[in-house]
C-alpha cells in the first residue's frame, strides 16, 4: 500500500512536520511543539491521535516513556521519497518552462532574419543563443535502473542537458539524496576551470565508496560544458546584395553569399562579437574592420542580444558602406528589446 494511501492528508503533515522538526532540533517531538505550527491548526489533543496513528503504522516511535516521538526509518524513507518526487516535478516544471521560452525564441529568430531583411533591403543573420557563461546551477542524479543514472545538469542560463552514467552498481535513494547535496553544496556557481584537482580529491573523499560515481559525474559535467555544439544561424536576404552595384560584381557578390551559405564566417563574427564583455550594444565594422575577410567592401552592424542569465547571440546586419545607418541601428535596437521582452515573460500557468 503507497504512503498516500496508507495516510490521510493531515496525517501526512503532521508526519512532515515531526521529521522536520526532529532534523532541525535533534529533539524528540510532542504534540505541544507541533500545535504550535500555524499552519496545522490543531489542537494537541486531535496531534496526540494522529501521532498515535502514525506511531501504530511504524512511521514514528517514542525512544522512551514520557518523550516525544522521532521518526522511524520508514518515516525517513517516506521523507526521501518525497523530497525526490518534489525535486523531480521541479525539474520537470523547470524543463518544460524553459523548452517552451526556446521554442518560441527559436521561431522568432528565424522570423527576425526575415524581417530584417525586407525591412532594410540588406543581408541579415542572426544567432541562436549559446551560453557565454558556462557555471554550474544545479545537478540532480535519479536512478534509471540497477547499473544507470541520469544527470540532468542545470548551466548558467539555465540551460539543462541529461546524461546518462554506468555506475555499475545500484544507489538507493537516500545514497543518491547525500550525493545530491554533496555536488551542489560544492559545485554550485562553478565555472568548469574553477573545479580543480584539489576540489575533485575532496569531492571523492567525502563520497567515501561512491567516490567513483563522483568521478563519473564530474566527467559529464566537463563533457557537457566543453561540448561545443554547430551554431545555429538564421540568415535571410543575402540575395539584396546584387541590388548595390558596388557589391554585384561577380566575384565579391559570389564570395559574400558563400559566406552565407557555409555559415562558418558568420560563426566567426558571432565569436568575434561575443567576446567582448562590453560589448552588449551595437558594433559597425566598415570595410576592413570586419572579422569576416569575405566583407571588406562592405558594412557590417551586430548587436548583441541576452535572453536571460549568460543567453548571448548576434544580430547582423551586411550590406554597403553607404547603408542607411541610423534606420539600421534603430532596427536592431528594436529587436533587442522585443527579444528580451518575449523571453522574459513568464509563461502562462
Amino acid at each position: 500500500m503507497s504512503v498516500e494511501a496508507e495516510l490521510s492528508e493531515r496525517k501526512l503533515t503532521i508526519l512532515k512536520a515531526i521529521i522536520q522538526n526532529y532534523l532541525e532540533t535533534g529533539e524528540p517531538v510532542g504534540s505541544r511543539t507541533l500545535s504550535k505550527y500555524t499552519d496545522l491548526k490543531l489542537s494537541s489533543a486531535t496531534i496526540r491521535n494522529e501521532m498515535a496513528d502514525l506511531e501504530d503504522l511504524g512511521y514514528i516511535f517514542q525512544p522512551h516513556t514520557s518523550a516525544g516521538r522521532i521518526p522511524s526509518d520508514k518515516g525517513y524513507r517516506f521523507y526521501v521519497d518525497l523530497l525526490m518526487e518534489n525535486k523531480e516535478q521541479e525539474i520537470s516544471r523547470r524543463e518544460d518552462a524553459l523548452l517552451e521560452k526556446t521554442d518560441k525564441v527559436e521561431k522568432v529568430l528565424q522570423q527576425a532574419a526575415k524581417v530584417l531583411a525586407s525591412n532594410t533591403n540588406y543581408a541579415t543573420m542572426v544567432s541562436a543563443p549559446v551560453n557565454s557563461r558556462n557555471t554550474l546551477k544545479f545537478i540532480q542524479l535519479s536512478q534509471v535502473d540497477e547499473e544507470q543514472i541520469v544527470a540532468v545538469i542545470v548551466l548558467g542560463g539555465n540551460v539543462i542537458k541529461n546524461k546518462i552514467i554506468e555506475v555499475g552498481e545500484t544507489l538507493s535513494n537516500e545514497n543518491l539524496l547525500k550525493l545530491n547535496m554533496l555536488l551542489n553544496t560544492t559545485l554550485n556557481g562553478l565555472s568548469i576551470d574553477q573545479i580543480t584537482l584539489g576540489l575533485i580529491a575532496r569531492l571523492k573523499e567525502q563520497a567515501g565508496i561512491h567516490s567513483e560515481v563522483v568521478g563519473h559525474v564530474l566527467d559529464a559535467v566537463a563533457e557537457i560544458i566543453h561540448v561545443d555544439n554547430d551554431m545555429e544561424i538564421y540568415t535571410s536576404g543575402a540575395t539584396n546584395i546584387f541590388k548595390y552595384p558596388e557589391l554585384s560584381d561577380k566575384q565579391s557578390a559570389q564570395e559574400i553569399i558563400s559566406a552565407f551559405e557555409e555559415k562558418q564566417q558568420l560563426a566567426d563574427l558571432v565569436t568575434e562579437t561575443l567576446a567582448s564583455e562590453e560589448n552588449n550594444g551595437i558594433q559597425v565594422y566598415i570595410g576592413d574592420e570586419t572579422p569576416v575577410k569575405t566583407m571588406k567592401d562592405c558594412s557590417v552592424v551586430t548587436a548583441t542580444y541576452e535572453l536571460g542569465e549568460g543567453m548571448k547571440g548576434t544580430i547582423g546586419i551586411i550590406g554597403p558602406k553607404r547603408m542607411d545607418y541610423e534606420h539600421v541601428m534603430k532596427t536592431l535596437k528594436t529587436l533587442q528589446s522585443e527579444l528580451d521582452a518575449i523571453y522574459n515573460k513568464e509563461p502562462k500557468e
